[in-house]
């Protein structure tokens, strides 16, 4: 839905706006939810009345209570029209200075809330109606005109335009960041947040954690089953490390490429995440395709010595992986639980260009 992808802070600048541009005391904009049959208030600006929030969780209005959105809209399109705004007057219909103005729930509800008028132009996206942009006065100050109308019309028309590239910009980010089978987020995203995490783990401390995964047997159902049988377990994994994902607050889900997965924690204790770890191998052993996930943990609350970089958390994370696949262990190795001699620091501790260590990991 579109206001999903549409960042509040976003929406507010453009109600601020209009409301400066238009003198008004307070603006709102509201989507349209027409699988729900409502308007849904994004965000409230100005003088607020009481009861009303900046950022309301859940302020919606019936559209049968407010039948100009639906209704008055599509008559004008019909007739070859264009979605102009229109006026109400607190005074009710008869002080109403336009023809074909509306008089329903908005004027009861600007005398509710002290304002003397309000004018309402609908947001128009890719074509269709998209929600409105309402502005109101105080009782006493001058009533909105025709003219009020028609730069309302033209702010709207601005404020569809922003929303439009705001949202372009929102899904070229997504795409960006997200891996386009699973859903989960991406290397990309994984390098920038890791970054992110050793930062503050330098600055005071944090415990960071990385668990990088291997999906066991993907090779053997994509050359049996198909790669469309593939993909599924590929989907299905991913939906599995999503679950045990949300067993640590705010921990960022992944898939890395391929059949590698990892899961990032900022916060959590160790053994917090080794749990969460656990859960995800007795989960994948339980997958209807595959053979179980081969899982290294790599953590800051650990014995595995300074960590300077996101590239070396991300080493020993990967050497734990490659560990636990050499002794299809089912449940995740942790770098440093076997000591300053631990087979993991080992590995990781060996310059990139010297695989064959790795696959000697395979062979033991």
């Amino acid at each position: 839905m579109a206001a999903t992808q549409t960042p509040p802070e976003s929406v507010r600048a453009a109600a601020v706006g209009a409301c400066r541009a238009l003198g008004g005391s307070f603006a709102a904009i509201s989507v349209w939810e027409r699988e729900l049959g409502r308007l849904r208030v994004l965000v409230n600006v100005g003088e607020l009345a009481k009861g009303e929030e900046e950022f309301p969780e859940d302020e919606s209005y019936p559209v049968h209570e407010f039948p100009e959105i639906a209704e008055f809209l599509h008559e004008q399109w019909a007739g070859g029209g264009e979605p102009n705004a229109w006026v109400e007057i607190a005074d009710g219909p008869e002080a109403n200075r336009m023809p074909g103005s509306y008089c329903h729930r908005r004027v009861a509800a600007l005398r509710r809330r002290g304002r003397g008028c309000c004018v309402v132009a609908p947001i128009v996206l890719h074509g269709r109606a998209w929600g409105e942009l309402y502005v109101a006065r105080r009782v006493g100050e001058p009533v909105f005109e025709r003219d009020d109308a028609d730069f309302a019309t033209v702010l709207a028309s601005v404020t569809a335009a922003g929303i439009a590239q705001t949202e372009r910009l929102e899904e070229a980010r997504r795409l960006a960041f997200t891996d386009p089978l699973t859903g989960l987020a991406n290397r990309r995203l994984v390098d920038l947040r890791l970054d992110e995490a050793v930062e503050r783990h330098h600055a005071d401390g944090t415990v960071v954690s990385l668990v990088v995964c291997d999906l066991n047997g993907l090779k053997r159902v994509n050359d049996s089953l198909g790669h469309a049988v593939g993909d599924r377990l590929l989907e299905r994994f991913g939906s599995v490390l999503s679950l045990c994902g949300a067993m640590l607050p705010g921990a960022l889900v992944a898939r890395l490429g391929g059949d590698e997965f990892c899961l990032l924690a900022v916060g959590p204790p160790a053994d917090d995440v080794v749990r969460a770890a656990d859960e995800l191998c007795r989960r994948a052993t339980g997958l209807e395709l595959g053979e179980g996930v081969a899982c290294g943990v790599a953590s800051t609350g650990e014995r595995i010595g300074p960590v300077g970089s996101a590239r070396r958390l991300f080493r020993l994370a990967d050497a734990a992986q490659y560990r636990a696949k050499a002794a299809r262990s089912g449940k995740p190795v942790v770098a440093g639980r076997e000591g300053p001699d631990d087979p993991v620091l080992r590995l990781a501790e060996s310059p990139p260009e010297r695989g064959p260590e790795r696959r000697r990991f395979r062979r033991d």
